[in-house]
């Protein structure tokens, strides 16, 4: 099946209008929280113009991504490891990093947060009301996601996986199976309708690798590339193969069958219609080489925090 490369500088959402935080179908998370509006503020030239920046931030097990967005397309990213920081650690880290790319922080409108680790959540959202002056908007507090989640028990879905499929959705408006590549590797999956029925939950490309390692006597630690042929010839090269090329085949496996399922639902005659989008981390690297998987989009979680930014904010009245 064809590859695509990832598209950058896209978005599906422009502007800064839509409905208020709370309330109305398609939510995610357990209690309701609504965000003030703040004001926006205009950058006097420079780099982004007269653009106010969006800061959005993906907080995963490992690493967390942070961008600035403009208008919806992602001018600046940073990967930094996910860590307990004191209010304070994580407000300089936020001004060196805004510093370091020429952002000053009264540029900066507000802060939305994609979070699966709840210990360091408190601190960001601190961070950027006393270090940015901005308010945080946390996914899944009564946030309008305009999408359904029909699983077993909505609340337990996490926020970043609920914000891939609803970028998804938002740009293809077809079914889909979105993977992330993380700690763990997420298969979300879409409906004919848009509703979001569920997925899987494998172990990612690092812990099997540090599994295989620890759990073996003689075994080395091996660097995560692709081989150049299956059978290797030496341990490295066999390591490195199987890790590869067998989760290559974990990820186009378990691909087909989420498609199948979702052809079944949509009553297409077989899974050739349904769209695998790649994400995450190693999505470049173990994405591309997946037969099942259509387009690496690495900004996809960004893309996906700013649309629910923009529809999550009060409409003039």
């Amino acid at each position: 099946m064809r590859w695509e490369s990832e598209r950058s500088g896209r978005s599906a959402a422009r502007g800064c209008t839509g409905t208020q935080a709370g309330g109305g179908g398609g939510e995610a998370g357990e209690t309701e929280h609504t965000v003030a509006a703040s004001p926006a503020k205009e950058i006097g030239g420079g780099l982004y113009g007269r653009s106010a920046v969006l800061l959005v931030v993906d907080v995963g097990n490992t690493n967390t991504v942070l961008g600035a967005m403009v208008d919806g397309e992602v001018r600046e990213r940073w990967r930094v490891s996910t860590a307990t920081r004191t209010t304070d650690e994580m407000g300089l880290l936020l001004l060196q990093l805004l510093k370091h790319r020429g952002i000053a922080p009264e540029h900066v409108r507000g802060v939305i947060v994609s979070n699966v680790v709840p210990s360091v959540l408190y601190t960001i959202e601190k961070a950027s009301r006393n270090y940015l002056g901005c308010p945080c908007m946390v996914v899944g507090r009564g946030m309008k996601t305009g999408m359904r989640v029909r699983t077993d028990n909505p609340r337990e879905v996490g926020a970043d996986r609920i914000v891939n499929a609803v970028a998804a959705w938002e740009r293809f408006k077809s079914p889909l199976v979105v993977v992330d590549f993380g700690t763990a590797t997420t298969f979300d999956c879409v409906d004919h309708h848009g509703d979001y029925v569920g997925g899987v939950i494998a172990p990612g490309f690092g812990i099997s690798a540090d599994a295989l390692f620890e759990r073996t006597a003689k075994l080395p630690r091996v660097e995560v590339e692709r081989p150049d042929r299956a059978i290797g010839t030496n341990t490295i090269a066999s390591m490195q193969s199987g890790l590869f090329f067998g989760y290559v085949g974990l990820v186009d496996g378990l691909a087909l069958r989420c498609k199948l399922e979702l052809a079944e639902a949509a009553g297409l005659p077989g899974p050739e219609g349904i769209r695998c989008i790649a994400t995450g981390g190693l999505a470049n690297l173990v994405g591309s080489a997946c037969d099942e998987v259509h387009a690496v989009e690495n900004d996809l979680t960004l893309e996906g925090l700013w649309m629910l930014w923009v529809a999550n904010q009060p409409r003039a009245r």
